[in-house]
Protein backbone atom coordinates (compact mmCIF):
# COMPACT_ATOMS: atom_id res chain seq x y z
CA UNK A 1 0.00 0.00 0.00
CA UNK A 2 1.03 3.62 -0.88
CA UNK A 3 2.35 4.99 2.60
CA UNK A 4 1.68 8.71 4.12
CA UNK A 5 5.59 9.21 3.18
CA UNK A 6 5.24 7.82 -0.48
CA UNK A 7 2.51 10.73 -1.11
CA UNK A 8 4.83 12.99 -0.01
CA UNK A 9 7.50 11.92 -2.18
CA UNK A 10 5.00 11.89 -5.30
CA UNK A 11 4.27 15.91 -4.08
CA UNK A 12 7.69 16.83 -3.88
CA UNK A 13 8.96 15.12 -7.05
CA UNK A 14 6.03 17.49 -8.46
CA UNK A 15 6.84 20.73 -7.02
CA UNK A 16 10.80 19.88 -7.83
CA UNK A 17 10.01 19.62 -11.20
CA UNK A 18 8.29 22.83 -11.47
CA UNK A 19 11.06 24.68 -9.86
CA UNK A 20 13.47 23.56 -12.41
CA UNK A 21 11.93 24.63 -15.70
CA UNK A 22 8.48 22.29 -16.02
CA UNK A 23 5.57 25.02 -16.62
CA UNK A 24 3.43 22.10 -15.92
CA UNK A 25 3.45 18.03 -14.17
CA UNK A 26 1.87 15.51 -13.45
CA UNK A 27 3.02 12.32 -11.42
CA UNK A 28 1.77 8.76 -10.44
CA UNK A 29 3.44 7.03 -8.13
CA UNK A 30 2.14 2.73 -7.99
CA UNK A 31 2.67 0.33 -5.89
CA UNK A 32 1.59 -3.57 -6.50
CA UNK A 33 2.17 -6.99 -6.58
CA UNK A 34 1.14 -9.87 -8.47
CA UNK A 35 2.09 -14.38 -8.24
CA UNK A 36 1.30 -16.87 -10.52
CA UNK A 37 1.35 -20.89 -9.80
CA UNK A 38 0.94 -23.06 -13.33
CA UNK A 39 0.34 -26.67 -13.48
CA UNK A 40 1.06 -29.20 -16.21
CA UNK A 41 -0.08 -32.39 -16.63
CA UNK A 42 -0.22 -32.09 -12.32
CA UNK A 43 3.10 -30.99 -12.05
CA UNK A 44 4.20 -27.46 -10.84
CA UNK A 45 5.95 -25.93 -14.09
CA UNK A 46 6.30 -22.27 -13.68
CA UNK A 47 6.20 -20.30 -10.07
CA UNK A 48 6.42 -16.49 -10.10
CA UNK A 49 5.68 -13.92 -7.70
CA UNK A 50 6.75 -10.02 -8.18
CA UNK A 51 6.63 -7.16 -6.55
CA UNK A 52 6.90 -3.44 -8.09
CA UNK A 53 6.92 0.76 -6.57
CA UNK A 54 7.67 2.56 -9.62
CA UNK A 55 7.43 6.85 -10.07
CA UNK A 56 6.03 8.14 -13.46
CA UNK A 57 6.62 11.54 -14.11
CA UNK A 58 4.46 13.53 -16.84
CA UNK A 59 6.64 16.59 -17.66
CA UNK A 60 5.40 19.87 -20.07
CA UNK A 61 8.50 22.08 -20.40
CA UNK A 62 8.25 24.96 -22.64
CA UNK A 63 5.78 23.59 -25.41
CA UNK A 64 7.14 19.92 -25.03
CA UNK A 65 6.31 17.26 -23.36
CA UNK A 66 8.25 13.98 -21.68
CA UNK A 67 6.49 10.97 -20.01
CA UNK A 68 9.07 9.38 -17.65
CA UNK A 69 9.18 6.19 -15.15
CA UNK A 70 12.22 4.93 -12.87
CA UNK A 71 11.56 2.72 -10.09
CA UNK A 72 14.43 4.53 -7.86
CA UNK A 73 12.30 6.18 -5.41
CA UNK A 74 15.21 8.00 -3.29
CA UNK A 75 15.27 11.93 -3.56
CA UNK A 76 19.17 12.12 -4.70
CA UNK A 77 18.09 9.47 -7.63
CA UNK A 78 14.87 11.39 -8.63
CA UNK A 79 16.43 15.00 -8.84
CA UNK A 80 19.09 13.56 -11.55
CA UNK A 81 16.34 11.69 -12.76
CA UNK A 82 13.92 14.88 -12.97
CA UNK A 83 16.77 17.04 -14.21
CA UNK A 84 17.75 14.47 -17.38
CA UNK A 85 13.89 14.35 -18.12
CA UNK A 86 13.67 18.19 -18.11
CA UNK A 87 16.56 18.06 -20.68
CA UNK A 88 15.72 15.53 -22.43
CA UNK A 89 11.93 17.37 -23.35
CA UNK A 90 13.94 20.25 -24.74
CA UNK A 91 14.91 18.25 -27.54
CA UNK A 92 11.32 17.22 -28.67
CA UNK A 93 9.51 18.56 -31.28
CA UNK A 94 6.42 21.66 -29.91
CA UNK A 95 3.02 20.10 -28.99
CA UNK A 96 0.58 22.64 -28.07
CA UNK A 97 -1.86 20.08 -28.03
CA UNK A 98 -0.05 18.63 -24.98
CA UNK A 99 -1.29 20.35 -21.75
CA UNK A 100 -2.99 18.91 -18.70
CA UNK A 101 -6.88 18.30 -18.87
CA UNK A 102 -8.93 21.27 -17.56
CA UNK A 103 -9.33 21.65 -13.81
CA UNK A 104 -13.09 21.72 -13.71
CA UNK A 105 -13.06 18.05 -15.44
CA UNK A 106 -10.84 16.47 -12.67
CA UNK A 107 -12.68 13.73 -10.24
CA UNK A 108 -12.77 16.06 -6.92
CA UNK A 109 -13.27 13.20 -4.25
CA UNK A 110 -16.31 12.41 -1.68
CA UNK A 111 -17.50 9.39 -3.69
CA UNK A 112 -18.73 6.28 -1.72
CA UNK A 113 -15.90 3.44 -1.58
CA UNK A 114 -15.97 1.59 -5.00
CA UNK A 115 -14.83 -1.67 -3.07
CA UNK A 116 -12.47 -2.61 -5.56
CA UNK A 117 -9.96 -4.35 -2.91
CA UNK A 118 -10.29 -7.54 -1.01
CA UNK A 119 -9.03 -6.95 2.66
CA UNK A 120 -8.30 -10.89 2.30
CA UNK A 121 -5.54 -10.57 -0.14
CA UNK A 122 -2.68 -10.88 1.94
CA UNK A 123 -4.17 -14.04 3.92
CA UNK A 124 -4.46 -16.53 1.09
CA UNK A 125 -1.19 -18.89 1.62
CA UNK A 126 0.69 -20.22 -1.77
CA UNK A 127 -0.16 -23.68 -0.45
CA UNK A 128 -3.34 -22.90 -1.01
CA UNK A 129 -2.71 -21.25 -4.31
CA UNK A 130 -1.25 -24.58 -5.44
CA UNK A 131 -3.69 -26.71 -4.44
CA UNK A 132 -6.31 -24.35 -6.66
CA UNK A 133 -4.77 -25.24 -9.74
CA UNK A 134 -3.50 -28.95 -8.60
CA UNK A 135 -7.66 -29.13 -8.81
CA UNK A 136 -7.97 -27.73 -11.74
CA UNK A 137 -5.60 -29.95 -12.98
CA UNK A 138 -7.22 -32.80 -10.98
CA UNK A 139 -10.72 -32.23 -12.94
CA UNK A 140 -9.17 -33.02 -16.36
CA UNK A 141 -6.45 -35.49 -15.51
CA UNK A 142 -7.74 -39.05 -15.87
CA UNK A 143 -11.21 -38.24 -17.41
CA UNK A 144 -10.28 -38.97 -20.85
CA UNK A 145 -8.56 -41.55 -22.54
CA UNK A 146 -8.01 -38.89 -25.28
CA UNK A 147 -6.33 -36.31 -23.17
CA UNK A 148 -2.63 -35.35 -24.31
CA UNK A 149 -2.25 -32.61 -21.51
CA UNK A 150 -3.82 -30.48 -19.10
CA UNK A 151 -3.10 -27.45 -17.98
CA UNK A 152 -3.80 -24.85 -15.05
CA UNK A 153 -2.81 -21.56 -13.32
CA UNK A 154 -3.70 -19.55 -10.77
CA UNK A 155 -2.91 -15.92 -10.64
CA UNK A 156 -3.78 -13.06 -8.22
CA UNK A 157 -2.38 -9.20 -7.59
CA UNK A 158 -2.62 -5.55 -5.77
CA UNK A 159 -2.50 -3.03 -7.04
CA UNK A 160 -2.25 0.58 -5.62
CA UNK A 161 -1.69 3.78 -7.02
CA UNK A 162 -1.88 7.48 -6.55
CA UNK A 163 -1.52 9.98 -9.32
CA UNK A 164 -1.21 14.02 -9.12
CA UNK A 165 -1.40 17.24 -11.27
CA UNK A 166 -0.01 20.43 -10.81
CA UNK A 167 -3.05 22.43 -11.53
CA UNK A 168 -4.89 21.04 -8.87
CA UNK A 169 -5.46 17.43 -9.07
CA UNK A 170 -5.19 14.34 -6.16
CA UNK A 171 -6.55 10.49 -6.36
CA UNK A 172 -5.57 6.90 -5.69
CA UNK A 173 -7.36 4.27 -6.21
CA UNK A 174 -7.05 0.57 -4.71
CA UNK A 175 -7.79 -2.83 -6.44
CA UNK A 176 -7.05 -6.83 -6.64
CA UNK A 177 -8.13 -9.38 -8.48
CA UNK A 178 -7.61 -13.61 -8.83
CA UNK A 179 -7.94 -15.68 -11.40
CA UNK A 180 -8.11 -19.38 -12.61
CA UNK A 181 -7.98 -20.99 -15.09
CA UNK A 182 -7.79 -24.56 -16.66
CA UNK A 183 -6.64 -25.98 -20.40
CA UNK A 184 -6.81 -29.14 -22.38
CA UNK A 185 -5.79 -30.70 -25.49
CA UNK A 186 -7.01 -33.89 -26.90
CA UNK A 187 -6.32 -36.30 -29.93
CA UNK A 188 -9.14 -35.81 -32.51
CA UNK A 189 -9.78 -37.15 -35.61
CA UNK A 190 -6.44 -37.92 -37.60
CA UNK A 191 -3.87 -35.30 -36.71
CA UNK A 192 -6.58 -32.60 -35.30
CA UNK A 193 -5.72 -31.90 -31.64
CA UNK A 194 -8.60 -29.65 -30.41
CA UNK A 195 -7.84 -27.36 -27.65
CA UNK A 196 -10.25 -25.46 -25.49
CA UNK A 197 -10.40 -23.79 -22.38
CA UNK A 198 -12.05 -22.15 -18.92
CA UNK A 199 -11.81 -19.69 -16.66
CA UNK A 200 -12.93 -17.28 -14.15
CA UNK A 201 -11.99 -14.07 -12.63
CA UNK A 202 -12.74 -11.95 -9.84
CA UNK A 203 -11.93 -8.99 -7.57
CA UNK A 204 -12.23 -11.18 -4.33
CA UNK A 205 -11.18 -14.37 -3.31
CA UNK A 206 -14.00 -15.75 -2.00
CA UNK A 207 -16.48 -15.12 -5.09
CA UNK A 208 -13.59 -16.57 -7.08
CA UNK A 209 -15.03 -19.97 -9.19
CA UNK A 210 -13.18 -22.70 -7.43
CA UNK A 211 -14.60 -25.81 -8.43
CA UNK A 212 -15.41 -26.75 -12.15
CA UNK A 213 -13.14 -24.85 -14.23
CA UNK A 214 -11.74 -27.76 -15.15
CA UNK A 215 -14.24 -30.19 -16.02
CA UNK A 216 -15.91 -26.98 -18.03
CA UNK A 217 -12.42 -26.83 -20.28
CA UNK A 218 -12.79 -30.45 -21.30
CA UNK A 219 -16.61 -30.40 -22.03
CA UNK A 220 -15.45 -27.41 -24.13
CA UNK A 221 -13.22 -29.48 -25.58
CA UNK A 222 -14.87 -32.95 -26.24
CA UNK A 223 -17.49 -30.89 -27.96
CA UNK A 224 -15.36 -30.09 -30.85
CA UNK A 225 -14.42 -33.45 -31.58
CA UNK A 226 -15.47 -34.12 -35.28
CA UNK A 227 -15.21 -30.69 -36.63
CA UNK A 228 -15.66 -29.74 -40.24
CA UNK A 229 -16.32 -26.89 -42.51
CA UNK A 230 -20.06 -26.87 -43.61
CA UNK A 231 -21.82 -25.22 -46.65
CA UNK A 232 -21.15 -21.70 -47.31
CA UNK A 233 -24.22 -19.50 -47.07
CA UNK A 234 -26.27 -16.15 -45.53
CA UNK A 235 -27.29 -17.33 -42.25
CA UNK A 236 -28.01 -16.33 -38.98
CA UNK A 237 -24.80 -16.17 -36.23
CA UNK A 238 -24.99 -16.42 -32.43
CA UNK A 239 -21.87 -15.55 -30.87
CA UNK A 240 -21.14 -16.71 -26.92
CA UNK A 241 -20.49 -14.05 -24.36
CA UNK A 242 -16.91 -15.33 -24.11
CA UNK A 243 -16.16 -13.92 -27.65
CA UNK A 244 -18.74 -11.33 -28.19
CA UNK A 245 -15.98 -8.93 -27.63
CA UNK A 246 -13.83 -9.66 -30.36
CA UNK A 247 -16.71 -8.32 -32.57
CA UNK A 248 -17.24 -5.23 -30.48
CA UNK A 249 -13.65 -4.00 -30.03
CA UNK A 250 -13.39 -2.55 -33.27
CA UNK A 251 -16.48 -0.87 -33.03
CA UNK A 252 -15.04 0.64 -29.85
CA UNK A 253 -11.70 0.89 -31.24
CA UNK A 254 -13.66 3.41 -34.00
CA UNK A 255 -14.95 5.38 -31.45
CA UNK A 256 -11.79 6.44 -29.63
CA UNK A 257 -9.87 10.07 -29.93
CA UNK A 258 -6.50 8.90 -31.59
CA UNK A 259 -8.86 7.16 -34.11
CA UNK A 260 -10.78 9.97 -35.36
CA UNK A 261 -8.43 12.41 -34.66
CA UNK A 262 -6.00 10.12 -37.04
CA UNK A 263 -9.40 9.52 -39.24
CA UNK A 264 -9.12 5.87 -39.10
CA UNK A 265 -12.29 5.20 -38.13
CA UNK A 266 -15.75 4.16 -40.20
CA UNK A 267 -17.33 6.02 -37.70
CA UNK A 268 -15.37 9.52 -38.07
CA UNK A 269 -18.30 11.97 -38.60
CA UNK A 270 -21.23 9.84 -37.23
CA UNK A 271 -21.74 11.68 -33.83
CA UNK A 272 -25.57 11.89 -33.12
CA UNK A 273 -26.27 9.51 -36.29
CA UNK A 274 -28.04 6.57 -36.39
CA UNK A 275 -25.63 4.01 -37.64
CA UNK A 276 -26.72 0.36 -35.55
CA UNK A 277 -29.50 -1.34 -35.33
CA UNK A 278 -32.39 -0.69 -32.73
CA UNK A 279 -30.97 -3.18 -30.25
CA UNK A 280 -27.53 -1.75 -30.26
CA UNK A 281 -27.73 -0.10 -27.09
CA UNK A 282 -24.00 0.35 -25.04
CA UNK A 283 -23.48 2.16 -22.10
CA UNK A 284 -20.33 3.21 -20.28
CA UNK A 285 -21.13 2.38 -15.86
CA UNK A 286 -18.20 3.36 -14.61
CA UNK A 287 -19.44 3.57 -10.95
CA UNK A 288 -20.56 -0.12 -10.15
CA UNK A 289 -19.06 -1.14 -6.70
CA UNK A 290 -17.22 -4.25 -6.49
CA UNK A 291 -16.79 -4.66 -10.07
CA UNK A 292 -13.90 -5.32 -12.73
CA UNK A 293 -13.26 -1.93 -14.72
CA UNK A 294 -15.12 0.54 -12.07
CA UNK A 295 -13.14 3.66 -11.30
CA UNK A 296 -14.02 7.72 -10.34
CA UNK A 297 -11.09 8.92 -12.90
CA UNK A 298 -9.36 8.08 -15.45
CA UNK A 299 -5.38 8.06 -16.34
CA UNK A 300 -5.58 12.08 -16.61
CA UNK A 301 -7.67 12.39 -13.32
CA UNK A 302 -10.64 13.18 -15.35
CA UNK A 303 -13.82 12.40 -13.38
CA UNK A 304 -15.60 9.52 -15.07
CA UNK A 305 -19.36 9.38 -15.44
CA UNK A 306 -22.06 7.81 -17.01
CA UNK A 307 -21.92 8.16 -20.58
CA UNK A 308 -24.60 6.51 -23.04
CA UNK A 309 -22.25 5.04 -25.72
CA UNK A 310 -25.06 4.33 -28.46
CA UNK A 311 -28.41 4.62 -28.22
CA UNK A 312 -30.58 2.08 -30.47
CA UNK A 313 -27.95 2.36 -32.91
CA UNK A 314 -27.50 6.15 -32.68
CA UNK A 315 -23.90 6.99 -31.50
CA UNK A 316 -23.50 9.50 -28.96
CA UNK A 317 -20.31 9.87 -27.99
CA UNK A 318 -16.44 9.83 -28.51
CA UNK A 319 -13.61 8.49 -26.00
CA UNK A 320 -11.77 11.72 -26.78
CA UNK A 321 -8.75 12.89 -24.49
CA UNK A 322 -6.95 16.47 -23.24
CA UNK A 323 -4.47 15.71 -26.56
CA UNK A 324 -7.07 14.55 -29.09
CA UNK A 325 -9.74 17.38 -27.92
CA UNK A 326 -6.82 19.97 -28.02
CA UNK A 327 -5.82 18.98 -31.56
CA UNK A 328 -9.46 18.64 -32.75
CA UNK A 329 -10.52 21.49 -31.46
CA UNK A 330 -13.73 19.69 -29.72
CA UNK A 331 -14.62 19.19 -25.81
CA UNK A 332 -12.86 16.00 -24.75
CA UNK A 333 -15.30 13.42 -22.60
CA UNK A 334 -12.85 10.49 -21.06
CA UNK A 335 -9.72 8.58 -22.67
CA UNK A 336 -11.94 5.43 -22.50
CA UNK A 337 -14.90 3.34 -21.56
CA UNK A 338 -15.08 1.99 -17.98
CA UNK A 339 -18.06 -0.67 -17.92
CA UNK A 340 -19.58 -1.39 -21.78
CA UNK A 341 -22.82 -3.10 -20.87
CA UNK A 342 -25.74 -3.36 -22.96
CA UNK A 343 -29.71 -3.97 -21.89
CA UNK A 344 -30.51 -7.50 -21.72
CA UNK A 345 -33.19 -9.97 -23.56
CA UNK A 346 -34.87 -12.53 -21.57
CA UNK A 347 -32.76 -15.37 -23.53
CA UNK A 348 -29.46 -17.32 -22.26
CA UNK A 349 -27.43 -19.00 -24.96
CA UNK A 350 -29.20 -22.09 -24.86
CA UNK A 351 -32.71 -20.21 -25.89
CA UNK A 352 -30.59 -18.36 -28.48
CA UNK A 353 -29.74 -21.42 -29.89
CA UNK A 354 -33.19 -23.33 -29.65
CA UNK A 355 -34.70 -20.43 -31.24
CA UNK A 356 -32.93 -20.72 -34.82
CA UNK A 357 -33.76 -23.11 -37.20
CA UNK A 358 -30.78 -23.32 -38.69
CA UNK A 359 -27.95 -21.10 -38.14
CA UNK A 360 -24.21 -21.13 -36.37
CA UNK A 361 -23.16 -21.03 -33.04
CA UNK A 362 -19.40 -19.05 -32.79
CA UNK A 363 -17.39 -20.46 -29.77
CA UNK A 364 -13.78 -19.01 -30.50
CA UNK A 365 -12.65 -16.57 -33.54
CA UNK A 366 -9.29 -17.87 -35.21
CA UNK A 367 -7.77 -14.94 -36.55
CA UNK A 368 -8.87 -12.36 -39.47
CA UNK A 369 -8.86 -8.71 -39.27
CA UNK A 370 -11.15 -5.36 -39.95
CA UNK A 371 -10.35 -2.45 -41.73
CA UNK A 372 -10.52 0.23 -38.87
CA UNK A 373 -11.24 2.72 -42.13
CA UNK A 374 -14.06 1.23 -43.64
CA UNK A 375 -15.21 -1.58 -40.76
CA UNK A 376 -14.70 -4.03 -43.33
CA UNK A 377 -14.00 -7.57 -41.74
CA UNK A 378 -12.71 -11.57 -42.14
CA UNK A 379 -12.60 -13.96 -39.05
CA UNK A 380 -11.91 -17.24 -38.82
CA UNK A 381 -14.48 -18.82 -36.39
CA UNK A 382 -15.50 -22.14 -34.93
CA UNK A 383 -18.55 -23.52 -33.32
CA UNK A 384 -21.77 -25.26 -34.31
CA UNK A 385 -24.04 -25.61 -36.94
CA UNK A 386 -27.23 -25.36 -35.27
CA UNK A 387 -30.67 -26.93 -37.17
CA UNK A 388 -34.17 -26.86 -35.72
CA UNK A 389 -32.33 -25.43 -32.35
CA UNK A 390 -30.26 -28.37 -31.29
CA UNK A 391 -26.13 -28.27 -31.79
CA UNK A 392 -25.62 -31.29 -34.56
CA UNK A 393 -21.88 -30.69 -35.80
CA UNK A 394 -19.15 -28.44 -34.49
CA UNK A 395 -17.32 -26.51 -37.64
CA UNK A 396 -13.92 -25.03 -37.94
CA UNK A 397 -11.77 -23.51 -40.82
CA UNK A 398 -14.40 -20.93 -42.11
CA UNK A 399 -14.61 -17.81 -42.31
CA UNK A 400 -17.48 -14.58 -41.96
CA UNK A 401 -16.71 -11.47 -43.98
CA UNK A 402 -18.86 -8.26 -44.32
CA UNK A 403 -18.81 -4.81 -42.84
CA UNK A 404 -19.44 -4.15 -38.93
CA UNK A 405 -21.74 -1.57 -40.24
CA UNK A 406 -24.45 -4.00 -41.59
CA UNK A 407 -23.15 -6.59 -38.95
CA UNK A 408 -24.30 -5.01 -35.97
CA UNK A 409 -27.50 -3.20 -38.54
CA UNK A 410 -28.48 -7.03 -38.20
CA UNK A 411 -28.21 -7.14 -34.52
CA UNK A 412 -31.91 -9.67 -34.26
CA UNK A 413 -31.49 -10.65 -30.39
CA UNK A 414 -29.87 -10.00 -27.36
CA UNK A 415 -28.90 -12.70 -24.67
CA UNK A 416 -29.30 -12.04 -20.53
CA UNK A 417 -26.30 -14.00 -20.18
CA UNK A 418 -22.89 -11.38 -19.38
CA UNK A 419 -20.02 -11.71 -17.91
CA UNK A 420 -20.01 -10.00 -15.22
CA UNK A 421 -16.38 -10.88 -14.51
CA UNK A 422 -15.38 -8.81 -17.26
CA UNK A 423 -15.48 -4.85 -18.15
CA UNK A 424 -17.11 -5.74 -21.43
CA UNK A 425 -20.56 -7.00 -20.05
CA UNK A 426 -21.67 -7.95 -23.17
CA UNK A 427 -24.05 -11.22 -23.58
CA UNK A 428 -24.49 -13.82 -26.28
CA UNK A 429 -25.85 -11.83 -29.36
CA UNK A 430 -27.77 -13.02 -32.76
CA UNK A 431 -27.15 -11.79 -35.42
CA UNK A 432 -28.90 -12.36 -38.88
CA UNK A 433 -27.94 -12.56 -42.72
CA UNK A 434 -23.93 -13.33 -41.82
CA UNK A 435 -22.01 -14.32 -44.56
CA UNK A 436 -20.56 -17.74 -44.10
CA UNK A 437 -17.77 -19.10 -46.32
CA UNK A 438 -16.99 -22.97 -46.25
CA UNK A 439 -17.40 -25.53 -48.05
Amino acid sequence: MISAEHKKLAQWAMEFALKNGCQAARVSLYNGSNSSYEIRDKKIDRLQQASENALAITLYVDGKYGNYSTNRLQKVELEKFIRNGIESARFLAEDKARTLPDASLYYKGGNPNLELYDAKFETVQPDNKVKLAMDVCDEIMGKDPRIISAEASYSDGDNFSYLIASNGFEGESRSSYYSLYGGVSIKGDGDARPQDYWYDSSLYFDTLEKAGIGRKALERVTRKLGQKKVASGKMPMIVDNLNVSRLLSPVLNAITGSAIQQKNSFLLDKLNEKVFGDLFTLTDEPHLPKAVGARYFDGEGVATKRLPIFENGVLKTYFIDTYNANKLGVPQTISSPSIVTMPLGTKDLNGLVASLDKGILVTGFNGGNSNSTTGDFSFGIEGFLVENGQLVQPVSEMNITGNLITLFGNLAEVGNDPRLSSSRRIPSLLFSDVNFSGL
